[in-house]
């Protein structure tokens, strides 16, 4: 599979999305195509985790229980698997851009939504929901359309996995910094943060409609769920190599920007929700820095995958060691070493998944990754309802998670030696 030019424009997804590519000759200096659905993808993951960093502004001024503000958290996940499946599925028949085009409308919905329901928890549900929507078109065909656009005859083949990474976790990282600063320093903390991004939404669906489709509609036959079975030649290596990856994709997230700066909320009174939203910045960071430099790493084989479970066991223990001292000092490198194996993990398990797929179900099986990956989202959820429920300490609960990942990470060396490497 060939590799990434070093040199293949600038290597930021944000900086991609926004800056036009060099003059060329006869002084055209229109984007890129694919650089309109990283910046519409860059816009709804933006949106999809603005909410994160507001969760200590909900539990302390809207009232709502630990439990409440985790499960408003996961809330968003009863839209993003169902838009995964069904959007990620139909794409791979009907084409991208059917799909991918109402993906930032739902953003902004979404966002619109959340800015009236600050004091109602129903309200705030309903719009993360519609937030899920949009991401999950993002993820899954947005994902693709980036892979498609990235490949001949519009590119070398070697970014596709890179930029829809980067671009989901560059929307992750900024969308969440933004929130927390405009909710703790600035006017109508409840309202602004979504205000900007009802405003970068509906800009990303205009300059989506300059995308060139590049999935002609499909006449294969049976029904379109079809399409989300994992092709039998590769399924033992699914299986056996992204299946135990991928929930620590969002489980690691999820522990680094909701777990710990819930934990660390008492303990930094003066800029509780910014200091959430620093959390965010650093893990999701360290998270996008990783994934650029993580094409040295990922290849065919599994070692992206090895070293991203490696990196989550030593999350793990920097979570165990913050969770006990309750320090910032720790908090952010645990969230660092987290945002680390994050990022790697993410960009693992897409790389693995874009060199199983063909052409017809690309999508479909992208969709299904992202899926299992947000069966990760509940660890917040889970780790309040047994703490509150049964006493369980939270440094307990992350060296059992330590454990889980070690496990993992030998269930991946073990299904390698299983299967055929894929070429």
């Amino acid at each position: 599979m060939a590799r990434a030019d070093p040199l293949d424009i600038v290597d930021t997804v944000f900086t991609n999305a926004v800056v036009p590519s060099p003059t060329t000759a006869d002084g055209d200096r229109r984007p890129r195509p694919w650089q309109a659905v990283a910046a519409a993808t860059f816009a709804i993951a933006w949106g999809g985790n603005e909410f994160t960093p507001l969760l200590v502004m909900y539990r302390d001024t809207a009232g709502f229980s630990p439990l409440t503000v985790d499960l408003l958290l996961f809330a968003y996940v009863l839209g993003i698997v169902p838009a995964l499946l069904v959007g990620g599925a139909l794409s791979d028949r009907l084409g991208r851009r059917p799909l991918m085009m109402p993906a930032p409308v739902l953003a902004a919905v979404g966002s619109l939504i959340l800015a009236f329901g600050a004091h109602s928890a129903p309200v705030l549900a309903v719009g993360r929901v519609f937030s899920g929507l949009a991401l999950g078109l993002a993820m899954a065909v947005g994902g693709s359309w980036l892979k498609e656009l990235s490949s001949p005859p519009f590119g070398d083949g070697g970014s596709g996995a890179r930029r829809a990474a980067m671009s989901l976790t560059a929307g992750f990282g900024l969308g969440a910094a933004a929130a927390g600063v405009l909710a703790e320093w600035g006017p109508a903390p409840a309202v602004m943060p979504y205000v900007i991004n009802i405003a970068m939404a509906l800009a990303a669906a205009v300059l989506l409609g300059t995308a060139p489709e590049t999935r002609t509609r499909s006449r294969s036959g049976g029904a379109w769920w079809g399409d989300l079975a994992v092709p039998a030649a590769t399924r033992r290596r699914f299986m056996t190599v992204v299946m135990p990856i991928a929930p620590w994709v969002f489980g690691a997230g999820a522990t680094a920007y909701a777990v710990l700066p819930a934990l660390m909320s008492e303990h930094v009174t003066q800029a509780p929700v910014a200091f959430s939203a620093l959390m965010c910045l650093v893990a999701l960071g360290v998270g996008f820095g990783v994934q650029h430099a993580g094409r040295r790493v990922v290849g065919d084989g599994i070692g992206g995958v090895v070293a991203a479970l490696v990196l989550l066991v030593a999350g793990m223990a920097m979570a165990t060691w913050a969770a006990t001292v309750l320090t910032v000092w720790v908090a952010l490198p645990a969230a660092a070493v987290l945002g680390a194996g994050y990022g790697l993990a993410l960009l693992a398990g897409l790389q693995q998944v874009q060199l199983m797929a063909g052409p017809d179900d690309l999508a479909g099986l992208t969709a299904v990754f992202y899926s299992l990956c947000y069966l990760g989202f509940g660890v917040p959820a889970a780790m309040a309802f047994l703490s509150g429920a049964h006493g369980l300490p939270y440094p307990t609960m992350f060296v059992v998670g330590g454990c889980a990942a070690v496990v993992c990470l030998a269930a991946v060396v073990y299904g390698n030696r299983r299967t055929a490497a894929i070429s």
